[in-house]
């Protein structure tokens, strides 16, 4: 059986935003500011929170099954 290689990704970062970063969550989140996709999902879920199309949190808890 074969398998296929993958090629590691890299991530680059500015030298500046790595310089300044103080943990893996300030990287992550500048990763995230980046990221277009991830920019339009937040602001759907923005926009239809202030349209009260959003779900409480007991609700949604319970749809999860989470305690």
């Amino acid at each position: 059986m074969l398998t296929a290689k993958r090629k590691p990704e890299v991530v680059t970062f500015p030298i500046s935003v790595f310089e300044t970063a103080n943990t893996k969550d300030d990287l992550e989140d500048w990763l995230l500011s980046q990221n277009q996709n991830f920019i339009k999902k937040m602001r759907k879920a923005r926009k239809d929170d202030i349209q009260g199309k959003g779900k409480d949190w007991k609700h949604l808890k319970k749809e999860l099954c989470i305690k």
